[in-house]
């Protein structure tokens, strides 16, 4: 797939594969990869100035986690804003997705209407 694809969708998908739980960085590169069936790979390049924004403008959360013998990795989380921004991004990917699906496959057409 395009690199480009993901153009003005990064947000949506970085919320929701935090949604459930909190991930660190190339979790979430690893989640968008594996719930888009691989066809979709983010370069940390992409993610983390996106993750960074997203933290600014309080839709994400952020805290440093270590485990035994790792080095300490940020953990990312959604904020109560960040969850209500997904829901939007969610709502408005509904209707893009149905406003090109009906150009691109489109059904009979009704009598007297021009084309």
């Amino acid at each position: 797939m395009k690199a480009d694809a993901v153009r003005g969708h990064l947000d949506g998908l970085l919320l929701a594969v935090l949604e459930p739980g909190p991930l660190h960085g190339y979790a979430i590169i690893a989640a968008v990869q594996r719930r888009s069936g691989g066809a979709l790979e983010l370069r940390t390049g992409t993610i983390y100035p996106a993750l960074n924004r997203l933290e600014r403008l309080g839709l994400l959360s952020s805290s440093w986690e270590s485990a035994a013998g790792e080095r300490r990795r940020r953990a990312y989380e959604l904020t109560d804003a960040g969850r209500a921004t997904l829901a939007g991004e969610r709502a408005a990917w509904t209707e893009f997705t149905a406003a090109i699906g009906a150009v691109l496959n489109p059904g009979p057409q009704r009598p007297g209407l021009a084309t």
